[in-house]
């Protein structure tokens, strides 16, 4: 029940991403020296090349060292964040591998199981295309392509453990 709560609550995310308030990426908020990955505690601005991004529509922003934190945030919100909720979420961005700009996370593509490592190890590699993730998992020893409804909580407990099934 409660992955049927959250697949459904991310499709609204994806199904409202066209008529919510999102930032330009370039307008994107940047973490200070001092802002923890409410998840991990790990402090964020040591890892631009990973960072992911959720802003919420009064423009309050959590950072995050990696997309896989991202998931376990997005997962059990009221946990890592009290006072804020899913419903509030304006945009989600994660970082690009090659490019290393933002895109909208609801877009991008994931690589897991490769042999590129994130700060926490084992890590949601974001890539921009299909064409993309199909190359990175090639080049990298990837297992799997993933979207972002298949980005569930669960696998980034998983992808932890070293298993990308």
């Amino acid at each position: 029940m409660r992955r049927r709560k959250l697949l459904l609550t991310l499709a609204a995310l994806t199904l409202g991403a066209a008529g919510g308030v999102f930032a330009a990426p370039d307008k994107l908020p940047k973490p200070s020296d001092r802002d923890l990955c409410p998840v991990c505690g790990m402090l964020v601005a040591k890892y631009p090349n990973w960072l992911a991004i959720v802003v919420y529509k009064d423009g309050h922003a959590h950072f995050f060292d990696g997309a896989k934190d991202l998931f376990k945030y997005l997962g059990n919100v009221p946990k890592y964040a009290p006072g804020h909720q899913l419903a509030d979420i304006a945009g989600i961005w994660v970082t690009e591998f090659y490019g290393l700009t933002r895109i909208d996370a609801r877009q991008a593509f994931y690589v897991v199981g490769s042999d590129t490592l994130g700060p926490m190890g084992n890590e949601f590699v974001p890539l921009a295309t299909r064409a993309d993730a199909e190359d990175f998992v090639k080049d990298h020893k990837g297992r799997r392509i993933i979207s972002f409804a298949q980005a569930t909580p669960e696998l980034a407990a998983r992808v932890d453990q070293g298993s990308f099934d």
